[in-house]
């Protein structure tokens, strides 16, 4: 029997906890109808960073069950279209990334990216904008990951990464407490700067005026089960904690 391809998968939907985990580049699938289910890249490309986010779909997973919130994962490589991007970002196909050629990307038309918004891109953010909706005050977590160094760039220090907008109301207070963690190297929209217009959160969050943080784990601290489980129970005291201190 030949099973439905579903873009997304969602952990827990009637959780009643006000927070929603999202996870845009859980998976690094690449769907048979894509190029046959292939991007020209070896599998050990595809299980690099420039694939997905190592780590970020176990530690959302965590994360949701330790909250008691609804988590929803993409089940699609960010390699075959980006969920974090605008639907007018030149970035949304991407052809070239950290130094690998997207061979599968090299001739995507119009038509192509059309396609793949259609079946991958739009019913992630669909399900994502029903979820968010499901109660008037969602908080949305929004989890990734990134590699310890880009090729030819120096290493990156942090071990957590805090990202945010204009809207900060989470996120700095957040930022208060995991400095109070003496161990802890924490980056402020590092090693990314803030959001894109058109991203994941600007799409479900700030547009909606949703509290909201992106938090991005440094992927060899959470490169297998226990480390995803280690660092989601660390985390989970330290945002609700922050979500108390912002009084909303």
């Amino acid at each position: 029997m030949t099973m439905t391809y579903e873009p997304f998968e969602i952990i827990g939907a009637d959780r009643p906890s006000r927070w929603l985990v999202t996870c845009d580049h859980a998976s690094n699938l690449v769907p048979l109808f894509v190029n046959n289910g292939t991007l020209g890249l070896a599998q050990g490309d595809m299980e690099r960073h420039i694939g997905f986010d190592v780590g970020a779909a176990g530690l959302a997973r965590v994360l949701g069950a330790q909250l008691d919130a609804p988590v929803i994962l993409s089940n699609f490589s960010r390699l075959v279209i980006d969920p974090n991007r605008g639907e007018d970002d030149p970035t949304l196909l991407m052809r070239l990334y950290d130094g690998t050629v997207i061979a599968g990307n090299r001739h995507a038309d119009s038509v192509e990216r059309e396609r793949r918004l259609n079946a991958c891109y739009r019913p992630y953010h669909d399900a994502l904008a029903r979820l968010a909706a499901r109660r008037d005050d969602t908080v949305i977590l929004s989890v990734h990951s990134y590699t310890p160094q880009l090729a030819g760039r120096p290493p990156r220090p942090w071990h957590i990464g805090i990202l945010h907008a204009a809207d900060d109301r989470l996120a700095r207070p957040l930022l208060r407490r995991l400095r109070d963690e003496p161990d802890l190297c924490i980056g402020e929209n590092e090693p990314y700067g803030g959001h894109l217009p058109g991203d994941a959160i600007d799409k479900h969050a700030i547009a909606h005026g949703r509290l909201n943080v992106l938090v991005e784990l440094r992927n060899d601290l959470i490169a297998d089960e226990a480390h995803q489980h280690l660092w989601a129970t660390r985390l989970t005291p330290v945002l609700l904690a922050a979500l108390s201190d912002t009084g909303a």
